[in-house]
Formats: structure tokens, C-alpha cells, sequence
């Protein structure tokens, strides 16, 4: 493709932003830096978005940090881009975490291998008696505002207070023997990784699926429906052999690139790049042919 014909593309990253057990920089900086090859970038921050994205064909959104950090930003990004009809990456019609942890409860309603999830105090009696139960909020990420509390704690005045505003959700903390997660591009799996023996959430090395496994995360990902966009299905092993669901990662999932062979790493900057050029496709042309030099190319807004 001449330069002439480049697509536009704005990368929506928090390079700064400290993860436990990752780094988001080293990441989006190879990513975008291979993308670049192709396609014309533009690395950003989630609070320039807003302000950025009618300049650009498409919006990529990558590891821009929790939303919960800057919640009004990012409501102000969606109702933006959706009122002008502007093409993001993923799209923003995902139904799992993009959404919040509602499809844990749809899920569980649905009677799917997802880890049983109530929001109301009503619905306590229907978890499984555990020792241990795990709290979080419906907006939460990154473990932000998980706490683990016991069985005794479920009748607690505060505790039902809050399920009673309706913020939270409530899971039996379920015994594990590992974490798994598989990824995906549009609907085509990449690869898995799962945790090693010390069981430690970001201390990962590859594993081979199984027709089983692949079934499971499968099906989690056809019950999303993204068209074009990156899903990371996370799901644990029970100690006896079964998979649940734990969180269906479709706005701005880690992909933990450096822990895959090159091989791999390339094939999947490819079939993401693919995934980049049919989403471009609903395009006449690219965003340079379509904006004159006096079009109003921002709000001005950064929701800070």
C-alpha cells in the first residue's frame, strides 16, 4: 500500500501504567512499532482519546489501564465514537468485561461453566457452601477492589448493604489447580498460556489445548459476537478436571507476547493485522481522502 493510502491509526495506550507481574510499555511498543509497517500509528493516552479520534480511520484500544480509573472519560470516548460513527478496535458492543461483570450473572443464570456469581442478597442461599467467598465490584479490573471474606461474613449488615445498591458481586472463592487462558482474534485461536506450578497469576508458560478446552473458550467467544476485535477467554481447572469461566476479557486484554515463541508472536501480529484490514473495509478510504485541511478534527475535550 503507497503512503498515499495508508490508513490512519490511533493506539490508545497508558504506557505508563504499572501492572502487577506485566509490563504494559514493552508490549504496546512492539506491537504498535510492527503494525506501523503496515498501517500509519499514533500512540495516545485514554484521556486524549475523546479529543483525537475523528483524525484517525480507526481506534485501536490496547493496554490503556482499568476504565474504573477514569470512568467519565471513557463513557464521554464511547457515546463519542458511537455518535460519529467512528470504527473501533475492539468494538464497543463487546458483552463481557467491556461491560462490566454483568455476563457473570447471565452466564451463571444461563446455567454456563462460568464460576457461580449472585449481585443480590436474596440469591446468597444459591452459592455453593464454601469457606471463603470472593467479593468485587461490577466495575472492577485488575483485582481493583477484590477482597476475599467467609462464609460468615455473607449476612453481614454492610455486606448485604452494598449488594443491596447493587455495585457488587459475590463468588465462592473455588479451589484450583491452575489458570488458563486462551486468545483469540476475531474467532480464530492463537494460543494459550496457563499459570506454572506456584500458581502465581502472571507467571505463565504455554499450553496445548485440548478439543475440550478449545470447545469451552469457544463457546464463551461465540456467546460475545465480536466480528473483529482480540478476546482473552481466562478460565480455572478444578481439582476434579473442569473448566469455568472466570473473566471474558474483550476491551483491553494483556496478551503477554513475551512469553511466546517468535513463531507465534508473528503469526499472531498477523492475524491481528488481517483483523485491523477487514474492520477498515466498512471505510470508503482513508480518514486523509475524506477530511478537508479545514475540517474540525477534535472537541477539544480530554475528560480530565
Amino acid at each position: 500500500m503507497s503512503s498515499a493510502a495508508r490508513h490512519r491509526v490511533l493506539y490508545v495506550t497508558d504506557l505508563a501504567y504499572e501492572a502487577r507481574g506485566r509490563r504494559y510499555c514493552d508490549e504496546d511498543i512492539f506491537l504498535s512499532n510492527r503494525l506501523r509497517t503496515e498501517f500509519d500509528i499514533a500512540l495516545c493516552h485514554p484521556l486524549d482519546a475523546i479529543s483525537l479520534l475523528d483524525s484517525f480511520d480507526l481506534v485501536v484500544i490496547r493496554n490503556s489501564g482499568p476504565v474504573i480509573n477514569y470512568l467519565a472519560a471513557y463513557e464521554e470516548f464511547r457515546n463519542r465514537a458511537e455518535a460519529c460513527g467512528q470504527l473501533v478496535h475492539n468494538p464497543l458492543t463487546g458483552r463481557g468485561d467491556m461491560a462490566g461483570k454483568q455476563y457473570l450473572l447471565d452466564l451463571t443464570a444461563a446455567g454456563l461453566p462460568v464460576i457461580p456469581t449472585v449481585d443480590r442478597p436474596a440469591d446468597l442461599d444459591a452459592l455453593p457452601e464454601v469457606s471463603e467467598y470472593a467479593v468485587k465490584p461490577k466495575l472492577g479490573a485488575d483485582s481493583i477492589g477484590l477482597r476475599f471474606v467467609p462464609r460468615s461474613a455473607l449476612r453481614e449488615p454492610g455486606l448485604l448493604a452494598e449488594l443491596a445498591e447493587g455495585g457488587i458481586l459475590v463468588q465462592p472463592r473455588i479451589p484450583f489447580t491452575y489458570e488458563v487462558s486462551f486468545y483469540f482474534v476475531d474467532h480464530d485461536f492463537q494460543y494459550a498460556l496457563r499459570t506454572a506450578t506456584d500458581g502465581a497469576r502472571w507467571d505463565l508458560e504455554t499450553y496445548e489445548p485440548t478439543d475440550q478446552d478449545l470447545e469451552f473458550a469457544r463457546r464463551f467467544v461465540d456467546w460475545n459476537d465480536i466480528e473483529h476485535g482480540i478476546q482473552r477467554v481466562d478460565a480455572c481447572r478444578t481439582p476434579g478436571g473442569e473448566l469455568l469461566l472466570v473473566e471474558l476479557e474483550d476491551l483491553n486484554p494483556y496478551l503477554s507476547l513475551d512469553l511466546l515463541t517468535p513463531e507465534v508472536r508473528d503469526a499472531f501480529v498477523d492475524r491481528m493485522a488481517r483483523s485491523l484490514r477487514d474492520c477498515l473495509r466498512a471505510l470508503p478510504g482513508p480518514v486523509r481522502a475524506r477530511v478537508g485541511p479545514h475540517a474540525r478534527v477534535g472537541t477539544g475535550f480530554r475528560g480530565r
